[in-house]
């Protein structure tokens, strides 16, 4: 019985392979900085940079529904999502993340689990299914043992630090 709750109990560590061992920092195995520019963002600073798409969304929203509108929630996010794949296939950060000092990255591994050609631009497709993915939060909330959520990890990307 222990052997299945450990396996989701343990958290991001459990499943690693057993002669696998967790990196000395998160990213390391990306081949990321321990800190500083091009270090993995935090999961505070990430929450922070939504929080503020969010409330840009909103503002943006009350202009195009007013305050009674009983579509404002919908609008709102329509408006964050394409506000999020516009603005990071083409700037690699959203307007939150850009205020707190993040951009998406891109990070192509190769065999051997290093990143290849450094940070690369996210691309249209990327941004579209890593904004799909956010809408249901749950990938964002669920993480391994680098700190990346489960839609960053499906598109092969990684928040990272610009500053």
């Amino acid at each position: 019985m222990a052997r299945i709750t450990g396996s989701w109990l343990s958290g991001p560590q459990a499943g690693l392979d057993n002669g696998q061992a967790e990196g000395a920092y998160r990213g390391e195995a990306l081949g990321l900085p321990a800190s500083g520019p091009g270090s993995l963002a935090t999961s505070w600073r990430r929450t922070g940079g939504l929080l503020a798409d969010w409330l840009m969304a909103g503002c943006i929203s009350l202009g195009f529904v007013g305050f009674n509108s009983q579509h404002l929630s919908s609008v709102v996010l329509m408006v964050w999502f394409v506000v999020g794949v516009v603005t990071v296939s083409l700037f690699s950060f959203t307007p939150g993340q850009f205020l707190l000092g993040m951009r998406v990255a891109r990070v192509d591994m190769n065999g051997a689990g290093v990143v290849r050609g450094g940070l690369i631009s996210v691309g249209l497709w990327r941004a579209v299914v890593r904004q799909i993915l956010i809408v249901f939060c749950v990938p964002a909330l669920v993480t391994d043992a680098d700190g990346r959520g489960m839609h960053d990890r499906a598109t092969g990307t990684a928040l990272v630090l610009t500053r």
